[in-house]
């Protein structure tokens, strides 16, 4: 039973995102820090299924912790995603930060790493994806979220082109933050894939779910086609790779 419990997460992590769309206000916000809970549940809790607790501890500490860090100097001191205030509409705060956010890197760090290990074999490399399929999400994050008015950055520009309230410096900064962490976790976390076929369903899930999302139901079509860019990065080369054709026989 316990190989499918990441499956069973997974079907949960779905259902709330699913109520998103469906939702407004005060329910929104509910949901999606639902969602980001059921989704650092589930990538800590496969963590902790597939690679011990001594990995899911690692996790927690790199990618939770560090995210706390990192909000709490980029609230603080405008760095390294430029000047940017939370909100109060999704909770509590600890330095600034609604402790809701750091689980989110947690979230998609996880499957971000392991699309990374199926991809590539040398570490530098496989840190430098790793980090890039981290920072891709946040080219559908950011907008849909300041869209619902969570965060807001006090100047915007310059911007990718339909997307005029995130700066792309924010979007550097991830990219630089992602491939530290991926290269701490990846001290601890390296090695071959193993039983993984849940996070690899999130990744794409994500990847496709958020294209439909912004496209038809968020009124975000710009954002649609730049996370679809972004994110395929990482997501095409995943899903080939779990299409093999032999002789005309799918595998």
């Amino acid at each position: 039973m316990t190989p499918r419990l990441p499956w069973y997460g997974l079907g949960l992590l779905i259902l709330a995102q699913i109520c998103y769309p469906l939702t407004s206000g005060g329910a929104r916000a509910a949901v999606t820090v639902t969602t980001v809970v059921l989704g650092f549940a589930l990538s800590v809790g496969h963590a902790a299924l597939t690679r011990g607790p001594r990995v899911a501890g690692a996790l927690v500490l790199v990618t939770t912790g560090g995210g706390l860090l990192v909000e709490a100097v980029g609230v603080a001191a405008g760095f390294p995603f430029g000047d940017y205030t939370y909100s109060g509409q999704l909770g509590p705060k600890i330095a600034g930060v609604p402790w809701v956010i750091p689980l989110a890197w947690t979230w998609m760090a996880w499957p971000a790493w392991l699309a990374a290990v199926r991809l590539v074999r040398h570490p530098a490399a496989r840190i430098l994806v790793a980090g890039v399929g981290l920072a891709a999400w946040d080219v559908f994050l950011d907008p849909q979220m300041v869209a619902e008015g969570y965060w807001t950055w006090s100047n915007p520009s310059p911007s990718l082109p339909g997307v005029p309230d995130v700066p792309l410096g924010n979007y550097a900064g991830w990219l630089v933050v992602a491939v530290l962490m991926m290269a701490f976790l990846g001290a601890v976390a390296g090695g071959p894939p193993g039983r993984d076929a849940p996070m690899y369903a999130l990744y794409l899930w994500t990847w496709l779910s958020s294209i439909l999302a912004h496209a038809a139901f968020l009124g975000l079509p710009a954002s649609a086609g730049w996370g679809a860019l972004a994110m395929g990065l990482v997501a095409v080369p995943l899903a080939a790779s779990l299409v093999k054709i032999d002789d005309g026989v799918r595998a």
